[in-house]
């Protein structure tokens, strides 16, 4: 394994981070100072940083959390408003969300200190779909407003691929609240895609995340994922 990928995994910092240490001759293997992040190194290479030996890779974790409506899905917050990781009781990981939902969505989001796995849940080339349920404002939602967000919406950023869209199952729905699936992650797409089409988005809550999906986890609490749920994550 890297040295750089190694302190991450140990917690030490972030990748970027790491390589910040050993680059300032912080790091230290078998009691030699390493300034190469690419160095190869394992469970018995001795790694130090500033003279404090490390007992090795963390454990690799994963929570799904259902994030309420005016919290953020961010490690931290420079005015001390509370994040999704104040919901979690885990204090002895660096865990870090991934993905992103904004303080007015809810709905599932992931944690986790696996920084390979959370790249590849959230990188565009693997195309990892999030099912939406958004209630829609702007009167009643025909089904031409749903066909055109079927076939790609033109935002300013270039016109969106696909989506899954289906008026929400069960008598109890309005017929203004859609379930909507997509693979791509821009920036607040779904509510973008939404008022482009003459219905804003009133409320927004993802309801799945790949195969996961947030099922009766209460808003504000979190589950510890199974080692086959993340194996399943890790197939995508």
């Amino acid at each position: 394994m890297r040295l750089a990928k190694y302190l991450a995994h140990a917690g030490v910092a972030s990748r970027r981070g790491a390589e910040g240490l050993i680059v300032a001759g912080r790091v230290s293997v078998r009691g030699e100072i390493v300034t190469d992040p690419a160095r190869d190194v394992d469970g018995q290479s001795d790694v130090a940083v500033d003279g404090r030996a490390l007992p090795g890779p963390e454990r690799r974790v994963m929570y799904a959390v259902n994030k309420p409506v005016g919290v953020l899905s961010t490690a931290r917050d420079t005015h001390g408003r509370r994040t999704v990781l104040d919901l979690v009781a885990e204090r002895t990981l660096r865990l870090y969300p991934v993905g992103r939902l904004d303080a007015d969505s809810s709905g599932l989001i992931l944690l986790t200190n696996d920084g390979e796995l959370a790249n590849r849940l959230t990188h565009p080339s693997f195309q990892v779909s999030k099912t939406y349920l958004a209630t829609l404002a702007g009167g009643p939602v025909g089904e031409g407003a749903l066909d055109v967000l079927r076939g790609g919406v033109e935002l300013e950023d270039g016109r969106t691929a696909p989506a899954v869209v289906r008026r929400a199952p069960g008598n109890r729905r309005s017929a203004n609240v859609i379930e909507l699936t997509i693979s791509e992650g821009r920036n607040r797409q779904v509510r973008r895609m939404c008022a482009a089409v003459g219905h804003p988005v009133a409320a927004l809550q993802r309801i799945a995340f790949g195969p996961l999906r947030l099922d009766d986890l209460q808003a504000g609490a979190h589950r510890r994922l199974s080692a086959a749920e993340i194996g399943r994550l890790r197939a995508l």
